[in-house]
């Protein structure tokens, strides 16, 4: 059976419709996850369902184990991941409670969060030109569309550290590099799942203009009121998603580590081999 796996963003922190139900604690060689997952059927495919922000958003941006999140997915079986999140919009066209689907991140994180699984004996480097799998943006595109969402397809998500929300200045610098959406989380998500080779698309939600739009400051407030609207949204997009996905992949994310690992594989101390064996075992 096809395993999705969806991590939810702010305001999603349960999917509605899953049908046998169980939670799941897993843990990794790089901590415990977010949260425990929960797996159930949903439109007759296995869903694992992770909360980014733990039940209850206990967790900041910058204090998420993205490793352990798409570590514990992989584990689980995964193969095709779709990130939800809520983002700013950076230009007047992408309005709120509209989708975007973006094609291309940039990274403008500052605190050294881990969004590799390499290291410590094994070095690798993914090909990262195109972030996203193009099949997986198709298909959350066209349910988009079938729930009469007003959805944009590609453009950049520019990853901020937070959690404050930006300054008016670096709002319009990220506007003058054509920029397109500001969100704090996605890019370490992406990196992460092409290292093992899930498949990765994210589902963007637009709640506010940046503070660039003069017509309004970005506040909880405001953010929040869109939250609960793009939530429901989200979910529609989502059950239509997760039946229109294949039993079968015919994307390249499959094999993205096949010419990534560039240590000599009897240099790589067994300790690494044994920890990221579900990761990088057939190809040692």
């Amino acid at each position: 059976m096809v395993r999705v796996g969806i991590i939810g963003g702010s305001g999603v922190y349960d999917i509605e419709g899953l049908k046998d139900r169980r939670f799941e604690k897993v843990s990794t060689p790089f901590g415990y996850p977010s949260d425990e997952y929960v797996i159930g059927d949903l439109e007759g495919k296995e869903v694992v369902f992770l909360p980014r922000h733990g039940r209850g958003h206990r967790i900041l941006p910058s204090e998420i184990n993205f490793r352990a999140n798409i570590f514990g997915m992989k584990k689980l079986g995964v193969e095709r991941l779709i990130s939800v999140c809520a983002v700013g919009s950076l230009k007047e066209e992408l309005r709120p409670l509209d989708v975007m689907i973006p094609d291309q991140f940039v990274d403008r994180t500052n605190q050294g969060r881990p969004t590799t699984f390499f290291g410590d004996g094994i070095v690798g480097h993914i090909a990262f030109g195109n972030p996203v799998c193009d099949e997986l943006c198709d298909i959350l595109y066209e349910s988009s569309k079938s729930v009469k969402a007003t959805v944009h397809k590609g453009g950049t998500y520019l990853n901020m550290e937070g959690p404050a929300f930006s300054t008016r200045a670096e709002s319009n610098l990220y506007r003058s590099w054509g920029m397109d959406v500001i969100g704090m989380t996605n890019m370490a998500e992406a990196r992460l799942a092409r290292e093992a080779e899930i498949c990765f698309s994210t589902l963007a939600m637009v709640t506010d203009y940046d503070c660039w739009h003069l017509s309004e400051d970005v506040t909880v407030e405001i953010i929040v009121q869109n939250l609960m609207k793009n939530t429901e949204m989200s979910k529609k997009i989502l059950r239509n998603a997760v039946k229109m996905i294949p039993q079968n992949r015919s994307c390249a994310c499959a094999s993205g580590l096949k010419d990534a690992i560039i240590t000599n594989r009897e240099a790589i101390p067994e300790e690494t081999k044994k920890r990221l064996d579900i990761i990088i075992g057939k190809y040692l």
